[in-house]
């Protein structure tokens, strides 16, 4: 199903009436033949063999069976947070609102770990490692996760900016050079701020990398590197939570394995900044 939504933004209309079919009822995959998919969709045959090959897929007998073990799964996610589905309705209650809640955001977490591609991964963390310079670009809900990591880098002693501004985002980019990594995060990979300051700044040079959710968007074709999250949103939510979640979750990640391959440095520049910012605790209860 995270492929199916994964691959919206890169599929026809008739593509896109199939996926979204199968999204909001997989029943339809496996319960039904190639031609009574066609048929409910308003297609034929070939179209959805077609669009099966698109995703990857050698023919709808392997698509039909990954879409049941992939419903499976996510029915015992289901069963496990006690939730007759993931979607907020309008007459949940408080108990089903925080299920429901808890369910989508430790499912966005579970699977952006599982499906995270571990070698782009440690290509991206020693690019950020390597550089002197590291712009970070987020507008929306998505520059609360920009500001993370940010924040993260240069506690560690990496010169790291974060824009939110479109204007300076952009004059970074432009004085961007070879050697410098720029960050581009949006969720839905359609952000126009986010990029056009990619461009600019592998344009400029530097080396560019998207953290998005659907790695075909456009915010992918201007970057060097992708770092996919697995997240989904409904009404109630767009942009604005299990997105963020599975955002910040990729952000940890990130930094970690940045932090591992520096560190000696890392440490002392930790060190450093705690200590700089204590006289601005009160003191803690706990330390009579």
């Amino acid at each position: 199903m995270l492929t199916l939504r994964q691959a919206l933004p890169g599929l026809s209309a008739t593509e896109t009436r199939i996926a979204q079919a199968v999204i909001e009822s997989p029943a339809l995959v496996v319960n039904r033949t190639i031609t009574q998919l066609a048929t409910d969709c308003g297609t034929s045959p070939g179209t959805v063999a077609r669009f099966c090959q698109k995703l990857g897929f050698s023919g709808y007998r392997e698509f039909r069976i990954a879409v049941a073990a992939d419903a499976s799964r996510e029915q015992a996610q289901r069963d496990r947070f006690e939730v007759a589905d993931g979607e907020i309705n309008r007459t949940d209650s408080a108990e089903e609102v925080v299920a429901k809640i808890a369910y989508q955001e430790v499912l966005a977490i579970e699977e952006t770990a599982k499906a995270l591609d571990l070698a782009t991964l440690d290509l991206v963390s020693a690019a950020i490692a390597a550089s002197g310079r590291i712009d970070v670009y987020g507008f929306g809900s998505s520059g609360l996760t920009a500001q993370d990591l940010q924040q993260k880098l240069y506690r560690i002693g990496l010169a790291a900016t974060c824009f939110s501004d479109m204007h300076l985002a952009l004059s970074s980019a432009a004085l961007q050079r070879p050697g410098g990594v720029a960050v581009g995060i949006s969720h839905s990979g359609l952000t126009i701020e986010t990029i056009h300051a990619l461009q600019t700044a592998r344009a400029a040079g530097a080396t560019t990398v998207g953290i998005t959710n659907f790695p075909d968007s456009p915010l992918a074709e201007h970057c060097d590197f992708v770092l996919t999250t697995q997240a989904r949103e409904n009404r109630y939510r767009s942009g604005a939570m299990s997105s963020r979640i599975a955002q910040l979750a990729l952000v940890d990640i990130l930094f970690v394995r940045i932090a591992q391959s520096m560190y000696d440095d890392m440490s002392e520049s930790l060190r450093l900044t705690y200590e700089a910012v204590q006289r601005h605790r009160l003191p803690s209860p706990h330390d009579d």
